[in-house]
């Protein structure tokens, strides 16, 4: 038990000396206050110097410089470093020696701005590794703090693996390396990934020393992209080239791995420096082909999937790897020149017959339309000749209309088998594409596959009753439908056409008739072998006239036949002696001649 210590003022002090400083055997106030000044660091305001924390907590560092007083520090001036601690040295920048509560104000951060560029540069010329903490998140990588300065961290150098989480750094302190300084801008860029290359570098060297091609290694997806996979072997990266990924199609490597997947892989070839490793991953499986029935013959059924399509043709996959052409000739009997994506499209399942069959090349050719009956092998039983049918316009040219039956089953109506009295100057005029057009099957051509068609012919030939309708010489009335240079096309009675030259279309005011005008018509020419009407309409009253005309002239030679004729009541001359002798003379004379 430890003694307990008495006390006792002491009896013979003199208070009242002491107040007035007069105290025996001791300094003066002054004195004493010059010597305890005097024992204090001689500090400065803006200036930096070094202190010692003395105590810590969650919120505040209280630092003691020497002075007569300790300052008090923001923890978070320190949070790039974590580890600081009770006795640690940091640098302070005094900003105020005595606040108007007599507090000295002190600054860490400041004492780091102050000093963070020399640090900065120095830390580069040295490759120096640094310690830097992670405030957040910007375009393209982090904002790091770096001695009190805002440096960039870009995302490709963080780690050596691509990152694909950012925000997982935020708040943590790492080590660095500055790479770059901009001294114009005060740009600072710094390098996590530096501080690991050297040492996977060492290790990548020796990795790929032991290299050999068909060479299996294991790895782990490091990155997809469309064209392939990149495979980390442990410190050096090969790539797996999507068309290296399957035997079968693959449209994303995405199908086939996943990131950070763990896979085996072969080493298919490497550049002279080693540099670009080609990695395999189908070649480990065998070849589909190989495995490939061996009872599988041509004229067998097999079922697909598509997998690719082409205009020419569709690629079908019958087993992983295993893929046949469905050229789009053999997709329809149709002789038309159709895509084949009219037929299918990419995912369809369909059945096919193998048409050819390549082991060696590993090539396969399959068919649809063989799954149909030919149309052909019977078409003189189902479309025999003078039959009528409904056919679908498919396609025009300047002599006739391609049209098709049914599928596979195409016939031509020449354009002279269009219309008995129409004259048509192109089929487009008759019928529109994809319309449907009654025919009669007039002639059957089966090596060629293909029909001659009428469809004139559902209806009897007009012009065999017509000719004693329309005799030479007849009026009809018709419409003008079309002018041209040569002359109008007319439009009759009973669906017929007529055709008028330019000085037959003359109106009897001297003036010429338009389309859709209404007039009668004289028929000059009814022609029944090449089937054409010639018309007049000017002749209709060139005859009138011509009759009036006639009448006319015949009117005035009855009239002068009338005053030739003696009149009976008309006193008769008696003939003298003299005349008889005039006669006489006359006769003599003609006599002589």
């Amino acid at each position: 038990m430890n003694e307990e210590i008495k006390t006792s003022p002491i009896e013979d002090f003199d208070w009242e000396a002491y107040e007035k400083g007069e105290q025996k055997g001791t300094k003066s106030r002054e004195e004493l206050t010059k010597t305890y000044d005097e024992s204090l660091n001689t500090v400065k305001d803006k200036e930096v110097i070094e202190g010692t924390i003395i105590a810590l907590n969650k919120r505040e560092a209280v630092v003691n410089i020497g002075y007569k007083s300790d300052g008090i520090i923001p923890v978070n001036e320190f949070r790039y470093n974590p580890d600081i601690k009770v006795g640690d040295t940091v640098e302070v920048f005094i900003e105020n020696q005595e606040d108007k509560k007599g507090q000295l104000i002190l600054s860490h951060r400041k004492a780091r701005m102050s000093r963070s560029w020399e640090r900065i540069n120095q830390a580069l010329e040295n490759d120096e590794v640094i310690k830097g903490f992670i405030k957040c998140r910007t375009k393209g990588g982090m904002i790091v703090d770096v001695f009190g300065i805002e440096a960039f961290l870009p995302g490709s150098q963080i780690d050596v693996k691509p990152i694909r989480d950012y925000d997982i750094f935020v708040g943590k302190t790492m080590e660095f390396k500055v790479v770059k300084i901009n001294q114009e801008f005060k740009n600072v860029v710094v390098s996590h990934k530096a501080l690991i290359e050297a040492e996977l570098e060492q290790q990548k060297k020796e990795i790929i020393s032991k290299l050999e091609r068909g060479q299996v290694l294991k790895g782990v997806v490091k990155n997809i992209t469309t064209y392939g996979v990149f495979i980390d072997l442990g410190g050096v990266d090969g790539l797996i080239h999507i068309t290296d990924l399957s035997w079968g199609r693959v449209s994303h490597p995405e199908e086939v791995v996943k990131l950070d997947q763990e896979l085996d892989v072969v080493i298919l070839d490497f550049d002279d420096e080693r540099k670009r490793i080609a990695l395999g991953l189908k070649q480990l499986q065998p070849h589909p082909w190989d495995a490939l029935d061996s009872e599988l013959k041509v004229g067998d059924k097999v079922n697909g999937r598509v997998v690719v399509m082409a205009d020419y043709g569709a690629f079908v996959e019958i087993a992983p790897g295993v893929e046949g052409l469905i050229h789009v000739s053999e997709m329809s009997w149709s002789q038309h020149l159709r895509s084949a994506q009219d037929f299918m499209k990419v995912g369809d399942e369909v059945e096919a017959v193998i048409l050819t069959l390549d082991r060696d090349e590993r090539k396969m050719s399959l068919g649809i339309k063989q799954l149909k009956k030919d149309p052909w092998e019977d078409i003189e039983v189902r479309y025999p000749i003078g039959s009528k049918h409904t056919a679908k316009v498919r396609n025009f040219t300047n002599f006739g209309v391609f049209v098709e039956i049914e599928e596979g089953v195409d016939g031509l109506i020449h354009i002279s088998d269009l219309s008995w009295t129409k004259k048509v100057k192109h089929p487009s005029e008759f019928t529109q594409l994809g319309a449907e057009i009654e025919v009669v099957v007039l002639e059957i051509d089966k090596d060629n596959r293909r029909l001659s068609l009428g469809h004139k012919q559902l209806e009897d030939n007009p012009w065999e009753g017509l000719e004693a309708i329309f005799t030479p010489g007849s009026i009809q009335e018709g419409t003008i439908v079309e002018m041209q240079d040569k002359g109008a096309v007319i439009s009759l009675d009973h669906g017929m056409e007529g055709f008028a030259t330019p000085k037959h279309l003359v109106k009897q005011d001297g003036s010429m008739p338009k389309v859709g005008d209404t007039l009668d018509f004289k028929v000059i020419e009814f022609n029944k072998d090449n089937k054409r009407i010639f018309l007049s309409h000017s002749r209709i009253f060139e005859d009138e006239a011509k009759a009036e005309k006639n009448e006319a002239r015949k009117a005035r030679r009855q009239n002068s036949r009338r005053e030739e004729q003696p009149v009976l009541n008309t006193p008769i001359e008696k003939t003298t002696l003299g005349d008889l002798q005039e006669l006489a003379a006359l006769k003599e004379k003609l006599a002589g001649k």
